[in-house]
C-alpha cells in the first residue's frame, strides 16, 4: 500500500528544522532527505530512520523494524507528532552519515572482465590466430 502524500508533507513539514528536508518518489513510497543526505523513508504511511551508533545511543528505547519485506532494521518513528525528538534524532542520524565513510561502489570492471574472458573462451575467433614459433 502507498504512503500518502499529505502523510508525507505533515513529516517533511515537522522535520523543517534538522535542515533542508525533502522528500522524493521511490518505488510507490518515499524517500527522505536532509541537504541531500538520504537519511530515511517513508512506507506505508511509517516513518523509518536508518539506524546509526550515534542514533542508538541517543534513543536506545525506539522500535526498530525493516521498512519493507527483505530491507535491513531502521528506527520506526511511531508518534510523528513529537517534533522536537524526530528532529534531534534526524540531524544526529545525519551528522553520523556525513561523517560516515561512503561505501565503495560494486567492481563492475572485474565482472566485465570475467564476462569478456569466459565470452572470449567460448567463442572461437574467425581468423586463425598465427601464434610465434618459440624452439
Amino acid at each position: 500500500m502507498a504512503s500518502h502524500p499529505n502523510f508525507v508533507n505533515y513529516v517533511v513539514e515537522q522535520l523543517r528544522a534538522a535542515g533542508n528536508i525533502r522528500s522524493r518518489k521511490m518505488f510507490g513510497e518515499y524517500g527522505l532527505y536532509c541537504d541531500d543526505l538520504f537519511f530515511g523513508v517513508i512506507c506505508d504511511d511509517q516513518f523509518f530512520v536508518k539506524i546509526t551508533l550515534q542514533g542508538q545511543a541517543a534513543f536506545p528505547d525506539l522500535p526498530k523494524a525493516p521498512p519493507y519485506e527483505g530491507a535491513k532494521d531502521s528506527f520506526l518513528i511511531e508518534d510523528v507528532d513529537d517534533q522536537e525528538r524526530m528532529t534531534t534524532l534526524v540531524r544526529i542520524t545525519c551528522e553520523a552519515l556525513k561523517n560516515h565513510p561512503p561505501k565503495k561502489g560494486r567492481r563492475r570492471t572485474c565482472l566485465l572482465i570475467i564476462k569478456k574472458s569466459i565470452r572470449n573462451s567460448i567463442c572461437r575467433p574467425k581468423r586463425p590466430v598465427l601464434l610465434p614459433y618459440l624452439p
